[in-house]
């Protein structure tokens, strides 16, 4: 069996995406957001089977990880109410991709963060998609100012009402920054992988999971420039009198293949440990393209692996057994058990 840990709904219906641009309008100009339209069953149904489902069939994948557009969280934009009204929104339509195509797809949610904004309501969307929605995790945004970084670090004490509600619910975090509104980082080329790797370090800097040792988090695109700078971050975690990264953090940190050259998988593949890694593609995402050396998509990530110098187990781990352990609720679904 095939998971992919990270995809989103890039294709989701021009309705969904003109009403988020109504609700900003509506919200400068001082007056109440329109309603949500009504979409049909079958223009989300034509937004997947041409698009993701198509690709998945085609590339082998069994089940998708699905989530709301990443770089459309927008938590920068608007006030709370504005975030908490997109992301229920968004949240809803991933239960509805899940439902119309049940053997294909699993929920993970957006959370309404807000600059300044404490994390109730993140709190309450994310045991609403769990406990309701059936979804499995959440996308977890350490920056929701857009670029500036106007917030805490992630082993602050802000975030800690979050985390006891995510190891109350046995779900993990995927760690995923959002649009960049700041000129100095790209969004995709930039910004998502000064996350990747800030995260690392934040949590390489404190103590998180003394306090929370069943916490998880995923850090996608590979880690950003983590598993490159590995002697880096075992040398400052010396420097800093801190534990070794096995047991100080890799216990509950996991990376993704969302690494788009063969190169940059076998360099992930020789330097983190496989119970660490998995599969991921976020396919029709940051990187759509054709690669012209090879005449493959860039983000047909499972061609990598396959190619990879691991042993037959190992590429199981990464595929599918590593997934069930960092998402416990992925055992719950008849999909997972039968395959």
């Amino acid at each position: 069996m095939i998971i992919d840990c990270h995809g989103h709904y890039t294709t989701a219906p021009e309705l969904h995406n003109q009403w988020r641009i109504d609700q900003l309008a509506a919200f400068k100009a001082g007056k109440p957001s329109p309603a949500y339209p009504e979409i049909s069953d079958q223009s989300i149904i034509d937004s997947v089977e041409k698009n993701q489902l198509r690709l998945i069939n085609e590339r082998g994948i069994d089940l998708t990880i699905f989530s709301p557009r990443a770089s459309a969280m927008g938590h920068h934009e608007g006030d709370q109410r504005i975030s908490l009204e997109w992301t229920v929104a968004c949240n809803n339509l991933i239960k509805r991709v899940v439902d119309l195509f049940p053997e294909s797809f699993i929920g993970v949610c957006q959370l309404p963060q807000s600059p300044g904004a404490d994390l109730t309501e993140s709190i309450n969307e994310l045991e609403r998609c769990v406990n309701e929605l059936g979804f499995i995790g959440c996308n977890l945004n350490p920056d929701p100012s857009g670029g500036m970084w106007q917030t805490t670090p992630l082993t602050d004490n802000y975030w800690y009402p979050l985390y006891e509600k995510m190891v109350e619910l046995d779900v993990p975090a995927m760690i995923h920054v959002s649009a960049s509104c700041n000129s100095n980082f790209h969004a995709t080329g930039a910004h998502y992988m000064n996350a990747d790797t800030t995260a690392f370090m934040q949590l390489l800097q404190g103590d998180l999971f003394k306090d929370f040792p069943a916490l998880r988090f995923i850090i996608p695109h590979g880690g950003g420039a983590v598993p490159y700078h590995w002697g880096r971050y075992r040398g400052l975690a010396d420097m800093l009198k801190q534990p070794a990264l096995d047991t100080h953090l890799m216990n509950n940190v996991f990376f993704d293949t969302c690494v788009y050259h063969q190169p940059g998988i076998d360099l992930l593949l020789g330097v983190i440990d496989n119970k660490n890694i998995l599969f991921g593609s976020e396919m029709i995402g940051a990187v759509r393209g054709t690669d012209p050396q090879t005449g493959q998509y860039f983000d047909d990530t499972k061609r990598y692996i396959d190619a990879a110098d691991i042993s037959r187990p190992e590429r199981e781990d990464i595929f599918a057994n590593n997934a069930r352990t960092v998402f416990p609720r992925l055992n719950q679904t008849t999909k997972v058990l039968v395959s």
